[in-house]
Parts: structure tokens; sequence; C-alpha cells
């Protein structure tokens, strides 16, 4: 391989590498933790994840200290000789004992999150979401609102451009999910063709959307956490899986009660004019009409 060759491979992975980094700073995911996100269910997320990590290390301290402090104190340089080991019941209970009581504890706060994830009852918002190739519908159950949400003009614009000109490159719509903090909202998720994912990380939770199939999950949204968190679907779906993104508008109460309003206006300023256009469509033709044709 010339040295040509190997300066523009060098150059074409430091430009992806900085694709990838930008992405992900610009999704605040530029850490090594695991992020908090701004749900319940995130945080409960972030907590078991926190104990369980913790634990895990207490345990390898506690193993690899025991093992090279034997290791140190029993060398052979010290003159020490192979003990024989014999049967110990007493030694064969604690070393059974000691791990179902871990075990225990940490399958305890385990099942009480995972029970917290699956209980979307008393719901105050009730969405459905269908996934396309390669969009997102979006079904407000209650309040008769229908969103289309696709990838937005300019990141399309840029793909086989300036990636750098388009703001949150591949992970802006032209259409958001527009939810309400701190009220419960229920998700059901399905989709129109393959299986895809709803993943927004901040909000804690993913679900696939398969075809004949609804799954459910919700998210409530801590009241001081508005503001636009973005997402992409999470199972690859065909040959533009990578350009349905997801962008959630978390709004206060009022600003959430305004644009429902204001959709739901929308919507029924634009019914008349669609029915006088069906109409006009399916009118028999005049006897004048029909002369004249």
């Amino acid at each position: 391989m010339g040295a040509t060759t190997k300066r523009r491979l060098a150059s074409a992975a430091l430009a992806i590498g900085a694709l990838a980094a930008s992405a992900t700073a610009r999704a605040g995911y530029d850490q090594l933790n695991l992020p908090v996100g701004v749900t319940p269910i995130s945080q409960t997320a972030y907590d078991l994840h926190m104990l369980i990590t913790w634990i895990c290390v207490i345990i390898g301290v506690a193993v690899f200290g025991v093992m090279f402090l034997s290791i140190y104190l029993h060398r052979k340089s010290r003159g020490v000789t192979p003990a024989k080991f014999h049967h110990s019941t007493a030694a064969e209970i604690i070393w059974t004992i000691i791990p179902c009581v871990i075990l225990v504890g940490m399958a305890y706060p385990a099942t009480k999150g995972l029970i917290a994830m699956e209980d979307t009852s008393e719901a105050e918002v009730t969405i459905k979401v269908t996934g396309y190739q390669w969009k997102w519908k979006y079904e407000y159950v209650e309040d008769g609102i229908t969103l289309w949400s696709n990838l937005d003009p300019t990141s399309r614009a840029a793909i086989h451009g300036d990636v750098s000109a388009a703001e949150n490159y591949l992970l802006s719509v032209d259409q958001p999910l527009v939810l309400p903090v701190g009220k419960k909202v229920r998700l059901l998720i399905t989709s129109d063709d393959v299986i895809h994912a709803w993943w927004v990380p901040q909000l804690g939770m993913k679900k696939d959307a398969i075809p004949g199939f609804v799954n459910e999950m919700w998210i409530r949204i801590d009241d001081d956490k508005a503001g636009i968190y973005r997402g992409q679907c999470a199972e690859l779906c065909g040959k533009d899986h990578g350009f349905m993104p997801i962008v959630v508008d978390a709004r206060a109460a009022d600003g959430y009660a305004a644009w429902v309003t204001e959709r739901q206006a929308a919507k029924t300023a634009a019914a008349p004019a669609t029915a006088g256009t069906l109409a006009q469509a399916t009118a028999q033709p005049t006897p004048a009409a029909r002369a004249a044709f």
C-alpha cells in the first residue's frame, strides 16, 4: 500500500471519527458512564447500574485480593510446602450461601425496576407510534392529532454534500414528537412493514416496533427537564435505517396545551377544504357538461 493511499485512509478514518464524536457530543452522550436521563425509569436504570457496578468492584477486589495475598504468603521462596486439601462441608456451605445472598440482593432492585418499567397504567396521554421505511407516524389517541416525522430536509440535502452545514446531522426531523413534562405518557409501538425500534437514550427505554404486534412503554419526563431529546431507530430496517431519527420536544404543561389547541384548530380548518375537494371530485357532471364532453 502506497504512502498516498495510507494518508487518504487515515484522513477518511479521522473524518469519520470526528463526525461520530460530533454527533455523540451534540446528543449529550460524550461521557464514559451511563447517561442519567430525564425520566424516573432512566434514573432507576442508572441507580441499578451503579449498584451492580460497585457490587462487582467489591467482589473483584475481595477475590483478587485474597488470591494475590495467598500467592504472596505461600510462595515457594518462603519455604512453604503445598497444603493437603480435604473435604470441608462448612467451607462448601459458606461459599454457596454468600453468592446466593449477593444474587438475591442484586435481583430484588432489578426485579422492582423491571416491574416499574412495564407498568403503563394510569397514563394521562396515549400515543400510537408506527414505524415505516423510513419514518415515524405519531397518533395522539385522546386529542385526534396525527404527525408524520421524517428526516429534516437539511440533513437529507447534506447526505451527499457538506455534512458540517447541517445542524444535528441525521438527528433532526421535520416534525418532532411533542410531549408534556410531568405527565405519564403511554406509547403503543408497532410497525407497518419491517421491525424497527424506538429509542431515545435520555428517556431510559427502547422498544421494538414489530408488524402485527403492539409493544408498550411509558415516559414521564421530569418537570424541570423540558427540552429537545434525540434518538434513532435501533433496529436494522433497510437501506435507509440510518436516516429515520427520533426527536422529542418536551414542553411545559401550558406550552403543550397550546400546541394541542393549535394542531386541532389547524385540523378543523383543513377539514372543510378537504371535504369540498372530495365532493367536487365525486360530483356527477351536469347535462351541459356531459353534452360538451
